[in-house]
């Protein structure tokens, strides 16, 4: 664990044409804060966190915040905080022109991840 206590986003913050990055922030063993940058297009699978929560704070861009296994999506944009509670379905879909970046804190550190399958058309 480290003393600093203030990060710049911009020093996490990277992308690629292939996949969404995730880049750690902070870790203890309290939580996990990441900073992703998903480009247009880009998805992040829908999955959970058994054991804990997934609380987004959107910070540029916009997306189709998957909200159930059942193909259940809600559009999410800049300034929104957006929660998944232990054991519920997420995931996103980069639906805009520019890339989508969030901020990611999932507590407690061991909250899992678990992916699940893609919700039939």
């Amino acid at each position: 664990m480290t003393d600093r206590r203030i990060f710049d986003i911009a020093e996490f913050l990277l992308s690629s044409d292939d996949e969404p990055i995730r880049s750690i922030v902070y870790e203890s063993p309290h939580a996990t804060i990441v900073a992703w940058t998903v480009g247009p297009g880009q998805c992040i699978a829908l999955h959970t966190h058994p054991h804990g929560q997934d609380t987004w704070t959107v910070i540029s861009g916009e997306g189709e915040y998957q909200t159930d296994d059942a193909g259940g999506v809600q559009s999410i944009h800049a300034g929104q905080v957006v929660v998944a509670a232990a054991g519920q379905p997420h995931g996103v879909l980069n639906s805009g022109t520019s890339a989508l970046v969030f901020v990611s804190v999932v507590c407690p550190l061991d909250a899992g991840y678990q992916p699940l399958p893609v919700p039939a058309p």
